[in-house]
């Protein structure tokens, strides 16, 4: 069927990608697989998939590097990290560059099909597969934010943020002058709120005040241990 949602695995380990393709196309998820980096790689520029599940120890290409390239060329696609590792600086850099969700081998087959529907519902929206004709822009300062398209213009030029740099950016518009908690921006954006997450979303608050800095009337500050709140002044 054309509007099956078509998941990109890329999984080095053959029993493991098996089984999880298996039960993947059992849930009526069309699947295409590869066995290293450079395939995914491969794979993602000609298939354009809505998903992407790739561990992180992969041959040829790592699954960070495969993960960053990916992001280059479709900064909203949703990205789903497997690894065997636990270590707290994996999960960091997982999340920095913009993962989804991460799962820790082993794992069910049941919860990561939970995690990709949880995953779907909060990220297709913003896909070009459900376009949002009315989604409105936001006037920051000198800026004209454009969330629909992800795109930040000014008469410095344009910035193209990703899925969860717009996702940010258009909730602390919709409270400019406004307190937004950090458990509210998590819940929305990451669909939980942890260590890591809470991590994550300091990177991208530092990365669109960068955006941000060519007005000095617009400031993104922190009230501390609460939240952040757009100030246009």
């Amino acid at each position: 069927m054309d509007d099956k949602i078509k998941i990109l695995l890329v999984e080095d380990d053959p029993n493991l990608s098996m089984v999880l393709q298996d039960y993947l196309e059992l849930m009526e998820y069309e699947v295409v697989l590869a066995r290293d980096g450079q395939q995914g790689l491969a794979f993602f520029d000609k298939e354009k998939a809505d998903l992407v599940v790739l561990d992180i120890m992969l041959p040829k290409l790592d699954g960070f590097s495969l993960a960053t390239q990916i992001r280059e060329v479709t900064p909203y696609v949703p990205i789903i990290f497997l690894t065997a590792k636990s270590m707290k600086e994996d999960r960091l850099k997982g999340f920095q560059l913009g993962c989804d969700d991460y799962i820790t081998k082993p794992f069910s087959t049941e919860e990561l099909n939970l995690r990709i529907k949880a995953i779907l519902r909060r990220c297709l929206k913003d896909n070009t597969r459900m376009p949002d004709d009315h989604e409105e822009t936001f006037m920051i300062g000198i800026f004209t934010f454009d969330p629909k398209n992800m795109v930040l213009h000014s008469d410095f030029g344009d910035q193209t943020l990703t899925r969860k740099e717009a996702a940010l950016l258009k909730l602390l518009c919709e409270n400019a002058n406004k307190l937004l908690t950090r458990e509210e921006a998590q819940q929305k954006i990451w669909g939980d709120s942890d260590y890591f997450i809470g991590r994550s979303m300091d990177v991208f608050i530092v990365k669109l005040r960068k955006y941000l800095k060519d007005d000095p009337h617009v400031t993104i500050t922190n009230v501390h241990g609460t939240g952040f709140k757009l100030e246009i002044k």
